[in-house]
């Protein structure tokens, strides 16, 4: 029974990625399936298998989709929202490794004292 359960949520997560996919195609790169699949080297009869949620992209086909269309791999495959992971990085970008790794085990202290209190 929970087998056939997380197969169909499999199932849906194929398509809305299948969606977005071509969602991203259509109305961001503004291209037809045969423009698309040659720029990330795959025929245009899968593409159209992967954007009905029928197939899934590669790992190479996937990065190809990501620089060319400047969205996130967990936007692509999950949804995740871009524009946050997108802000995070411009703000992080004023700052060094070491800086960051600072704050965040700032942070970690910081959370760990709130809970204790």
């Amino acid at each position: 029974m929970e087998t056939k359960n997380n197969n169909e949520l499999e199932k849906i997560e194929q398509e809305k990625r299948g969606a977005r996919i071509k969602n991203i195609r259509e109305n961001e790169l503004h291209m037809n399936k045969t423009e698309l699949a040659k720029e990330i080297g795959i025929s245009s009869q899968f593409l159209g298998l992967v954007e009905e949620g029928k197939g899934n992209l590669v790992y190479k086909s996937l990065k190809k989709l990501r620089n060319i269309s400047g969205h996130s791999a967990d936007y692509i495959l999950y949804g995740l929202d871009d524009n946050s992971i997108n802000k995070t990085k411009k703000l992080l970008q004023n700052y060094s490794e070491d800086e960051i790794i600072e704050t965040m085990n700032f942070i970690k202290h910081f959370i760990l004292l709130i809970r204790n209190t």
